[in-house]
């Protein structure tokens, strides 16, 4: 289906974290309900990003801790706090992932099994929902459900669709976020005669103006049933012969 009716705001050549912290704080003067920012990787490894700003002040001749220091004092401030505290109802963070390489003393390196979020390690640590999107079929695997209301919500194997949508709006503005209704079940035979049985007993109450007969006692009134049947019937049957004849005249 075609989803929209979302504004966009895109950074384009500084993703450092004080210029996603204006982006927010834009978005919250808007007075949105969700916000959902694509991609929170890019604050991390992107120009202007985290990472850059350790560069650049490695290249400047600082070393140990101090490289780190202010990037990640603006990481905190402009990004994980902004995004943490903030009044929106719904926060939604989507990242590029890696299997990282794991190196042990004395062995060639292996590819985890594991993904990981390009962001700050301890990133997943304040989100209530996580997980990966599996490239072919869009199927949904969580890794982390901390809040209980959203356990099913969020299936393992089901891909995101409008009805997880749906059911974060609701959870988001303080309802359970209750599994769509079932689907009606399909009419048996019994049920459609029955319903067409009704039909006809209510174009009967439209032609005799008896406006009561939803009310009707069945048992009792059989004959009424069995007239507004017989109408029915023979309407039908009139419509078919007068349609034979037609098609006999055009013949």
């Amino acid at each position: 289906p075609e989803i929209g009716g979302y504004d966009v705001l895109s950074l384009r050549d500084d993703f450092s974290p004080e210029s996603y912290g204006k982006s927010i704080s834009a978005v919250e003067r808007g007075g949105y309900d969700a916000m959902v920012i694509d991609s929170a990787s890019h604050e991390w490894e992107a120009t202007g990003g985290v990472l850059d700003m350790a560069a650049k002040k490695q290249a400047s001749g600082s070393k140990g801790m101090i490289v780190w220091q202010q990037p990640k004092i603006d990481h905190q401030k402009h990004f994980m706090l902004r995004f943490m505290q903030t009044p929106l109802s719904l926060v939604v963070l989507c990242m590029r992932a890696k299997y990282p390489m794991i190196v042990k003393p004395g062995k060639e390196p292996v590819r985890s099994e594991v993904l990981e979020p390009k962001q700050s390690e301890d990133i997943l640590y304040e989100m209530f929902v996580h997980g990966w999107i599996e490239k072919g079929n869009h199927s949904f695997h969580p890794t982390k459900i901390t809040a209980k209301g959203l356990r099913d919500v969020f299936v393992d194997g089901k891909p995101i669709t409008l009805e997880t949508g749906r059911q974060l709006a609701e959870w988001a503005k303080g309802g359970k976020a209750s599994p769509a209704p079932a689907p009606k079940a399909a009419e048996t035979e019994e049920q459609k005669m029955a319903r067409r049985i009704i039909s006809a007993i209510k174009a009967e109450e439209t032609v005799s103006g008896l406006f009561d007969l939803w009310n009707v006692d069945y048992a009792a009134d059989l004959s009424k049933i069995k007239a507004a049947s017989q109408k029915a019937y023979d309407f039908v049957q009139g419509e078919y012969n007068k349609r034979s004849k037609e098609l006999e005249a055009q013949v």
